[in-house]
């Protein structure tokens, strides 16, 4: 009897070393988190001297003036924590979530973007979208810097499914003169010298936003003296120089290039 106590024994324990190894179902991976999770509303912050309050807002729905800024802040980090990329289709708000889509509609030609907010600004008032300089090459407003336009939200927090297709854009109207005063010798400068009548300037950028003029007049420093110009956009022109010598313009125009800045040109006074 106890030989047969000691068969069974053995043979119980051999099953249970050859049963499968199955984990309770309470072990199975849960599913990777919502994409909404990453999307960041921030607290209230200061620039300036004022307080702004970012929240989510689905029915914005806004008109106002668009910036665009760029090579001075291409490769540095976002308010979300982005690199950001010149060249991306993207913007920067005051308020809206991070990452949340909007559509950019340029009044002054019609044109229409969808561009994704990943930063903080313009912190100039009456701008209310400050666009890369990809979407701000797409919408018309590259050259003249400054355009009116309507900023809606279109989608809350979740982006895409799917890779977007490239922006539908509407086509231009026939080209209008710009309503815009010529450059003349009689224009207020922020400079009291007056440059040599035949010295020449690089003009780098013509920006809005006091940091970021305040920023690149820094940057520029290393490169030889900054001038800069109010126009009668409201845009302040960023310029090196003067140069009497040609040549000296042309090899601080190379440097200039090469730091980031390839729309920078020689232009005279």
């Amino acid at each position: 009897m106890r030989s047969r106590l000691a068969e069974i024994a053995l043979l119980l324990a051999v099953a249970a070393c050859a049963a499968p190894d199955r984990k309770p179902s309470s072990a199975i991976a849960p599913p990777p988190p919502s994409s909404s999770s990453a999307v960041k509303i921030g607290k209230p912050y200061e620039v300036f001297g004022k307080t702004y309050y970012p929240k989510d807002d689905p029915g914005y729905d806004q008109r106002g003036i668009a910036s665009w800024y760029g090579p001075g802040f291409h490769a540095l980090a976002t308010a979300n924590g982005e690199q950001y990329n010149q060249d991306d289709i993207t913007a920067a708000h005051k308020t809206l979530p991070m990452p949340s889509w909007v559509e950019v509609e340029n009044l002054d030609n019609g044109r229409k973007l969808t561009v994704r907010i990943n930063d903080r600004g313009p912190f100039v008032e009456g701008r209310i979208i400050d666009l890369s300089r990809k979407s701000a090459q797409l919408l018309g407003v590259d050259k003249v810097g400054l355009a009116k336009v309507r900023v809606r939200r279109i989608l809350a927090q979740t982006p895409p499914k799917t890779t977007p297709k490239p922006p539908q854009i509407t086509p231009e109207p026939p080209p209008q003169t710009p309503d815009i005063t010529p450059e003349v010798t009689t224009i207020a400068l922020k400079n009291p010298e007056k440059p040599p009548i035949s010295s020449v300037f690089i003009q780098v950028a013509a920006l809005s936003d006091p940091g970021r003029i305040s920023w690149l007049k820094g940057f520029l420093g290393a490169f030889g003296p900054v001038f800069t110009q109010p126009t009668p956009t409201g845009l302040t022109r960023i310029r090196l120089g003067p140069y009497a010598d040609p040549a000296a313009a042309n090899a601080a125009l190379a440097q200039v290039q090469s730091a980031g800045y390839a729309d920078a040109r020689i232009v005279k006074p």
